[in-house]
């Protein structure tokens, strides 16, 4: 039970993270796309993830998916609730920017 409720304090498994420029999505300016997927090779002895188009991790192992949370592994689930923070970080900074932009409009109205 310790292993699970102090996961934050745990020794992390050793992986290799592969940072490979995407130099099309460089040139063209833009930031590299986001993958956020766990592959398993049922032929090797261990798995990657893909961050986005520039980042891998490999070297997990197996047994990691075999850790399941309901229907999904463990890697699986938290890959989801990194994506569902994005979407709703990103919609709460939607939300900041239209508000922002509306009171900044409204105060240049009121001082002409």
């Amino acid at each position: 039970m310790d292993l699970h409720i102090g996961y934050e304090t745990v020794e992390p498994w050793a992986v290799t993270r592969t940072d490979t420029p995407d130099t099309k999505a460089r040139a063209a300016g833009q930031a590299p796309k986001s993958v956020l997927k766990s592959l398993l090779d049922e032929n090797s002895k261990e798995g990657r993830i893909v961050i986005d188009s520039e980042t891998v991790l490999a070297g997990m192992p197996p047994e990691a998916w075999s850790y399941k949370l309901g229907n999904r592994s463990a890697l699986d689930w938290v890959l989801d609730q990194h994506k569902g923070r994005v979407i709703t970080l990103l919609a709460r900074v939607a939300r900041v920017s239209v508000e922002t932009v509306r009171l900044v409009e409204a105060l240049k109205g009121g001082l002409r």
